[in-house]
C-alpha cells in the first residue's frame, strides 16, 4: 500500500491548487481517504475526509466553501481542490487512508497509511 501526494507549490493569495493523492496496492473506492495539513510550529489538522460512498464526507469549517475533496476511480487517485487560497493555508499537506475498515465512514478511528506530504505556500 502506498500513497503519493503531489501538486503543492507556491501560489499567490486568491489562487488555486489541486493536490493529488495517487494510491497503489489497494482500491481507493473502498476506503476512507483523508487530507491533513501541518503548518510550521502547529499541530496537524484534519482538513477533509471522504468515505467510500461519500455518505459521511466532511470538510473543516476554516476551508469550507473554498476546498473540495473528490476521487477519480479510473486513476485510483483522490484530490483536494483548493480555491481562494489564503496565507493561513500555508502548510505541508498529507493524504492518508484507513485500510483496516473497508466501507468505513468519516472520520475513521485512525489512519494506517500516510502519503509523504506536499508543501503548499501561499504568499505574494
Amino acid at each position: 500500500v502506498q500513497l503519493q501526494a503531489s501538486g503543492g507549490g507556491l501560489v499567490q493569495p486568491g489562487g488555486s491548487l489541486r493536490l493529488s493523492c495517487a494510491a497503489s496496492g489497494f482500491n481507493l473506492d473502498y476506503y476512507v481517504i483523508g487530507w491533513f495539513r501541518q503548518a510550521p510550529g502547529q499541530e496537524r489538522e484534519g482538513v477533509s475526509c471522504m468515505s467510500h460512498n461519500d455518505d459521511s464526507n466532511y470538510i473543516v469549517d476554516s476551508v469550507k466553501g473554498r476546498f473540495s475533496i473528490s476521487r477519480d476511480s479510473a486513476k485510483n487517485t483522490a484530490y483536494l481542490q483548493m480555491n481562494f487560497l489564503e496565507p493561513e493555508d500555508t502548510a505541508v499537506y498529507y493524504c492518508a487512508t484507513d485500510t483496516t475498515t473497508p466501507g468505513g465512514s468519516c472520520p475513521p478511528m485512525g489512519y494506517n497509511y500516510w502519503g509523504q506530504g506536499t508543501l503548499v505556500t501561499v504568499s505574494s
